[in-house]
């Protein structure tokens, strides 16, 4: 896979940019403090980019230990930026100083102080302390984007010119948002560029649409590697949950009045964003529910109520969540069914041979994870999806870590459910999303009753509406639907496509950057990944090394993952689970290993 390489913005622009660019250099030579510039500023050539390896360690540098004596120095090919990451990183000679603007140096996006900085400001102030070096155990670390390309951007932009009207399902239609009423939802930075579904991911103007990334943790800027937990929400979903309540706030479907119409109108809209999102005939195809552990309950006691009965088979793989495990085992209880398991190799991944040996004519259900949360395996759930519906049996597809970094298609993938939960793709907590077939639906009981799901009601009998407010008992959680809407809105604005292979590329830099740690062990190495990275570090309990990231700002998870079955194939109990997301850089992967690097030497 490749990655265009980014050309420089500025070539079109009607202003001569070589006399602004003296102008810039003339200006910040004159700034109290500051010393002449070695050369002038020059805008960056439209010419491709190549692989840029680490800038060199400069010559005052203490000596590393002989076993590390190339680590993180430049020309070190097995420590270079990854193909993918070669065109966005900064062009050091080598021995040259380490580049300290506004897209390379310290987190720009931090106030001195630590405060919330402006969300559109170009930088923080130059003297805001990096990460410290370890010792002998430094990494370089390095930002994403080209030399200078923020503060040359803020000298040199021109207006932005009018570009072609979109389609209309391409942009947001709210009709709360026409007329006088303050537009709240600002499009995000990262799309004001060119291009915006081709080319690199401009990660900088990423981050800044999202406040929490500004926080400091210990003193130091937050790392946030603990996105396989839950992602962080982009200013445009805190906006329009926080218009929601100030525009909207209503219970929905059951009164005459504005407020509710309006409140109305934004879940629905909501709804039928998720069914584009993952490819679904219908909106009446999509339930919300509080996350994909409600969800795998909701069809585990409807459906699998219904269906599965004593002596029938659920084939679930080794990889999954508890909570593509534990609903099967207690319809088992139930019922007398029988939960058979997929195995895994060594590297992670499913053995479809073994799958093959599992189905017969028992099988009722298959629920198989798309992206294992402690791994980061990629399934082939097309083929387990084919070969369960060859044997007869219902698939369950739990998306729960894959709806943020892969394109879903559930008509594509023939899944008979789909589940995932709102808040691990940048929407808020407590909101989630059951895909059924509509003929499936149809056919099954609700789960729960009450107000919203029934069409009639007598002490004799009971009607109920037809999918999906037949599982949408009482009031939902309409607000976070909604903010679940906006975070769609926001992804789709920058393009899956683009996310995944920015990500691809960052997962296999930070594979190479633990790979280079002494004694450190990845848990889960399969062809397939998607932005899980698990470790286990000897001479460490995982709490040790969650505790000594912390300190240096970076969050991770350690523990289980509520993922047992499948660290114990391993033979262990618990790992370090660092998770990225389209927000992390390679600066961040830089510090993870830069701290693990020197607890690994510190236990030698």
């Amino acid at each position: 896979m490749t990655t265009p390489t980014p050309t420089s913005e500025l070539t079109a622009s009607p202003f001569d940019v070589a006399g602004l660019a003296q102008l810039a250099n003339a200006f910040f030579a004159s700034l109290p403090g500051q010393t002449p510039p070695v050369a002038a500023v020059q805008p960056a050539a439209p010419a491709s980019v190549t692989p840029t390896a680490l800038p060199a360690t400069p010559d005052d540098a203490p000596a590393p230990p002989a076993e590390l004596a190339d680590f993180g120095r430049a020309g070190v090919a097995s420590y270079a930026a990854p193909v993918g990451f070669g065109a966005g990183l900064p062009d050091v000679p080598a021995g040259g100083p380490r580049p300290h603007s506004d897209s390379a140096g310290a987190y720009y996006f931090l106030a001195e102080n630590g405060a919330l900085g402006s969300r559109s400001g170009p930088s923080a102030p130059a003297d805001l302390p990096p990460l410290p070096a370890q010792g002998d155990d430094a990494v370089v670390a390095r930002a994403f984007g080209l030399p200078g390309e923020d503060g040359l951007r803020l000298l040199l932009a021109e207006p932005p010119r009018a570009a072609p009207a979109p389609a209309a399902a391409s942009a947001p239609s709210y009709y709360f948002l026409e007329g006088d009423i303050p537009r709240l939802y600002a499009q995000p930075a990262a799309l004001s560029h060119p291009g915006q579904h081709s080319g690199a991911l401009d990660v900088q103007a990423v981050r800044r649409d999202f406040p929490i990334l500004a926080e400091r943790v210990n003193g130091k800027p937050l790392i946030w590697l603990d996105n396989a937990a839950t992602t962080h929400k982009p200013q445009s979903v805190i906006d329009r949950i926080s218009y929601f309540y100030q525009h909207e706030n209503s219970n929905i479907h059951r009164a005459a009045h504005e407020l509710a119409a309006r409140a109305t109108d934004a879940y629905e809209a909501a709804r039928d964003k998720v069914a584009r999102f993952i490819g679904a005939g219908s909106s009446s195809e999509i339930i919300f529910v509080r996350g994909a552990t409600e969800a795998i309950n909701l069809v585990a006691n409807t459906w699998g109520q219904q269906n599965i009965g004593a002596g029938d088979e659920i084939v679930v793989s080794q990889l999954e969540h508890h909570a593509n495990i534990v609903p099967w085992q207690l319809l088992a209880q139930r019922v007398g069914a029988v939960i058979r398991v997929i195995p895994v190799d060594d590297s992670g991944q499913i053995l479809l041979d073994e799958y093959r040996k599992l189905l017969n004519a028992r099988t009722k259900l298959v629920a198989i994870t798309q992206v294992s949360n402690a791994l980061g395996t990629i399934t082939p759930v097309e083929t387990i999806v084919a070969l369960a519906h060859a044997a007869g049996a219902r698939v369950l597809v739990d998306g729960a870590q894959s709806v943020s970094h892969l394109r879903v298609n559930v008509r594509a993938l023939d899944a008979d459910f789909f589940v995932f939960s709102g808040h691990k793709v940048f929407a808020p907590t407590g909101i989630g999303v059951v895909y059924g077939k509509a003929a499936l639906l149809e056919q099954m009981p609700p789960w729960q009753g009450g107000g919203n799901m029934i069409a009639d009601v007598t002490f004799e009998r009971t009607q109920y509406q037809p999918a999906p407010n037949k599982f949408e008992a009482g009031t939902g959680n309409i607000a976070d639907a909604v903010g679940l809407g906006a975070a769609i809105d926001y992804v789709e604005r920058i393009g899956l496509e683009r996310i995944a292979h920015y990500e691809h590329d960052l997962l296999a830099y930070a594979t190479h950057g633990l790979q280079r740690v002494p004694g450190l062990r990845l848990i889960g190495t399969a062809q397939h990944k998607a932005s899980v990275l698990s470790f286990v570090l000897p001479g460490y309990r995982t709490e040790e090394i969650g505790a000594a990231l912390n300190r240096e700002g970076i969050a991770v998870r350690s523990g289980h993952h509520c993922a047992q079955p499948i660290l114990r194939r391993f033979g262990l109990e618990a790992t370090v689970r660092p998770s990225l997301a389209f927000y992390n850089t390679c600066e961040e992967v830089d510090a993870l290993v830069a701290v693990v690097n020197r607890l690994a030497h510190g236990r030698r």
